[in-house]
């Protein structure tokens, strides 16, 4: 019976190392497309699945009570190179802000930067879809809980403008 088990593990094991070698090299490289994703804002548009999976969760204001949002493109923030660089950077005063890729599999990719022992600035998830690489879903503090529900249309104002700097600069 041990013999079998053994067996049946390789067999396991084997199939998992062609699977995910067959994904990397039927899919896109990821540093490739990353570069790709922070430098031109028609692709970036182009490789997210929007609605996120994850919305936007917002404070009705009353310190008990929230309010949801679909993450669309009309909410998204352009994110360029500097979203993504690996960083550990002691800030006097603030403490430790980290940036850091914390999955990097064939299929998917997750990246988190924020300061250490405090809420997310920003979360992003990637997944390999028919071999082109996709974000799927993200936290951003541009949308935290200290955002009241009722000051969102002025935050995506201020999302917009800085996507339509991005924009000019990385069409």
């Amino acid at each position: 019976m041990k013999k079998y088990n053994w067996v049946i593990s390789a067999l396991f094991i084997l199939m998992f190392a062609h699977t995910y070698s067959l994904a990397a090299q039927n899919g896109e490289d990821f540093k490739v497309f990353l570069k790709k994703f922070t430098t031109s804002a028609t692709f970036q548009y182009s490789r997210i699945k929007f609605p996120l999976k994850t919305g936007i969760i917002l404070s009705a204001g009353d310190d008990e009570h929230e309010k949801a949002f679909p993450f669309t493109k009309k909410e998204w923030p352009l994110l360029d190179s500097e979203a993504f660089e690996v960083v550990r950077d002691e800030v006097e005063g603030d403490g430790v802000f980290v940036s850091k890729f914390t999955v990097m599999q064939p299929t998917v990719v997750e990246f988190e930067s924020g300061y250490e022992d405090s809420e997310l600035d920003l979360s992003t998830h990637f997944d390999l879809i028919d071999g082109k690489w996709y974000l799927t879903d993200c936290y951003t503090s541009w949308y935290n809980f200290g955002v009241l529900a009722s000051e969102l249309p002025q935050v995506i104002k201020e999302v917009q403008a800085e996507n339509k700097a991005f924009i000019k600069e990385h069409p």
